[in-house]
């Protein structure tokens, strides 16, 4: 194929090939699709080609598990269960048990698609100026959420790069055009641009969607949102002051509230996460990645928590382990009987609030009545479709803490201790790598089963540690990183595969 036709449409970055059918990429909702001919010249086709940018992120290999659930396995936070075999080579830290091509596959689709439609929006007709600025802002949002997730999976992180210059490695291949030829999809054989290149170009993404975004609901970009991935880019950069300044801003922002208290938990129990700033929605039962690989599934064997705990559910592969547990005084506790009955069954908690985040699940598929993380539990009205919250507002405070610590300023500890009032804590008095310790701390307990421990570990260039299973995984290790696609290594001469593959 070398041209758009009504039947299919090819997507190219980095010598990847995706051939994907109309319906699929031009899809409004799962019910609608629309005719490809008009797909990039239309205000109709536009918002459709952008809709199908967004739905890329609710892939199994993207937010729909792994992002939040695979990566966590790969960290210290919890140990997997062997119910259904998932996640354990992961959590084992075993040679090619990680990220895996289809996340870059579906991450530089999905960016292709992004590209496509910036390049098309000077030609499309009866748009307003206000359509057009915002589908590039949404558009651009999503470039740089994507570059984001490959460039921190793929790549050491700028403020801890293994031995730079020799074995970094470098960063992944940046391209800001998107391919709808065969011809040019084989000539475009991109090496990796470096580290600094990559995170340059997001940072110019996300300072242009803050400009031209406002805010239609936190399933979509918006100017808050772009100002928060900002300050999480920047603390990952080193960018201590802009992460300050970004994080201030999207705290000031209408987009999402910081909750406290019962608050706090209850709003993990609506469909949309009052907290939220960006989410990735999972609107209708057919969207569902299903009861194998879905990530509640993947945390939990309850159905949901307005039924029985008898109720079969999902596999609960990946659980908390001791360390977990310990942050929330986490213990099962028989609150009835017959203590063969699930429902009889919850745990023991401390006075953090996120305690309640955690309960015990059952025993249908031999689970043996684990305790597990019910952040996400059906709560979207339908089992295995959870929204999952990208950025929540509450992580601000927290890369102002961490910001702020290595700036020298005081307003670390002060905010430290005004984020741990929210979750119920008292404040403490702390200084020096003391404080920054407790910082982590408290980023470890907040964000355990979202996906951020492995990369915080990362970023700082720690060693993985762990008793169950035991694993000590030096920040030197290979292993630290995944392994690039062998086929796209293959089929370009320019690209540098990661070492120790």
């Amino acid at each position: 194929m070398k041209f758009i036709n009504k039947v299919v449409l090819s997507f190219v970055l980095a010598g990847s090939v995706f051939m994907t059918s109309c319906d699929d990429l031009l899809k409004v909702d799962p019910r609608q699709s629309i005719d490809a001919n008009g797909a990039l010249t239309t205000p109709d086709g536009v918002s459709a080609a952008l809709n199908s940018v967004y739905s890329n992120l609710r892939s199994t290999t993207n937010y729909g598990r792994d992002l939040l659930g695979m990566a966590d396995a790969l960290a210290d936070v919890g140990q997997t269960t062997s119910n259904s075999g998932r996640l354990i080579g992961e959590n084992n830290n075993q040679p090619n048990a990680h990220f895996t091509a289809g996340f870059w596959q579906n991450s530089y689709n999905a960016i292709n698609q992004a590209n496509l439609i910036i390049d098309a929006l000077p030609t499309v007709e009866g748009a307003s100026a206000a359509q057009l600025a915002r589908w590039e802002g949404e558009a651009k949002f999503l470039r740089a959420l994507y570059y984001f997730d490959l460039v921190k999976v793929y790549s050491y992180i700028p403020t801890a790069i293994y031995t730079p210059g020799v074995t970094d490695q470098g960063g992944i291949p940046l391209e800001t055009e998107g391919v709808i030829t065969s011809d040019a999809a084989l000539n475009r054989q991109s090496p990796r641009a470096t580290i600094d290149q990559v995170y340059a170009q997001i940072y110019t993404d996300l300072e242009a969607a803050k400009t031209l975004l406002t805010s239609r609901g936190t399933q979509f970009a918006s100017s808050g949102a772009a100002s928060a991935l900002l300050s999480r880019v920047a603390l990952y950069r080193g960018d201590w002051a802009k992460s300050v300044a970004e994080s201030t801003t999207a705290l000031a922002s209408n987009v999402g509230t910081v909750l406290a208290g019962n608050a706090y938990v209850n709003g993990w129990r609506n469909d949309v996460n009052p907290e939220s700033m960006f989410e990735v929605r999972f609107a209708i039962a057919a969207e569902s990645n299903g009861v194998n690989v879905s990530i509640q599934s993947t945390y939990t064997t309850i159905l949901n928590l307005s039924s029985s705990k008898n109720s079969q559910g999902g596999w609960g592969d990946f659980i908390p382990n001791s360390t977990v547990r310990g942050f929330f005084g986490l213990t099962p506790l028989q609150i009835g009987n017959p203590a063969n009955n699930n429902d009889n069954w919850d745990v023991t908690r401390n006075d953090d609030i996120r305690g309640f985040l955690y309960t015990t699940g059952n025993s249908i598929r031999g689970a043996g009545r684990q305790i597990e993380c019910i952040k996400f539990a059906s709560k979207s009205g339908f089992a295995y479709g959870d929204n999952i919250p990208v950025i929540r507002k509450s992580e601000m405070h927290l890369n102002r803490a961490e910001a702020n610590y290595h700036l020298g300023s005081a307003d670390a500890l002060t905010e430290l201790n005004a984020f741990k009032a929210l979750r119920g804590l008292p404040p403490v008095s702390l200084s020096g790598q003391a404080l920054l310790d407790e910082i982590l701390l408290e980023r470890f307990k907040e964000f355990a089963f979202e996906g951020h421990r492995f990369f915080d570990l990362k970023r700082y260039g720690k060693d993985i540690v762990k008793t169950t299973p035991v694993v000590n995984l030096a920040f030197d290790d290979f292993k630290i990183l995944p392994p690039i696609p062998q086929r796209e290594v293959d089929g370009n001469p320019n690209l540098n595969q990661n070492r120790g593959y």
